[in-house]
């Protein structure tokens, strides 16, 4: 499912977001950007130590905050690591909405044309899809009405039950 807002696309597929050839993939970190099981650990495996190692130098971020690093051998050249919120920490929907808005405030400063996002926080983090679609979703049309360098949002999500709440809630607005 594809949508315009103004000249930019906002996409959903199903699929390995690390199969996605944007120029940055995001990768739904922790805050001590250790690339361990989820979409990270698939990150980890496919695009090589590099990542990982440029994660050591970095240190750290917040929850609700992003940094940038190489695609290393990802089809992607950078990975944006963004740092949801786990579920019942508190106000997890506005950490949500600064993960997503962070991560394209980096792909813009990074002068990136195509970012693709996967269900932040949806995994080990327990919060819940139908509410992250809505938010993800919300923040990046906001996005793409604005100002902006970036023609392209993807959102890869895994399987069909995903795709479909993603694709409920684009329907939504």
């Amino acid at each position: 499912m594809e949508i315009l807002i103004k000249d930019r696309v906002l996409s959903l597929v199903e699929g390995d977001i690390t199969e996605q050839a944007t120029d940055a993939i995001v990768n739904a970190a922790n805050v001590a950007l250790q690339l361990g099981g989820g979409v990270a650990g698939a990150i980890r495996r496919k695009g090589g130590p590099s990542i990982q190692e440029e994660c050591n130098r970095i240190g750290d971020t917040h929850v609700g905050g992003a940094v940038i690093t190489t695609g290393g051998n990802l089809k992607a050249k950078y990975v944006i690591h963004a740092v949801g919120p786990r579920m019942g920490e508190g106000d997890e929907d506005r950490k949500l909405e600064n993960a997503t808005r962070n991560s394209l405030r980096i792909a813009d400063k990074n002068n990136l044309g195509s970012i693709c996002f996967p269900a932040i926080s949806t995994g080990i983090f327990g919060y819940p899809i139908e509410r992250c679609a809505d938010i993800m979703i919300r923040i990046a049309r906001e996005y793409l009405e604005g100002e902006t360098g970036i023609k392209k949002v993807v959102f890869c999500l895994y399987g069909n039950k995903a795709l479909s709440v993603f694709e409920k809630a684009l329907k939504k607005f």
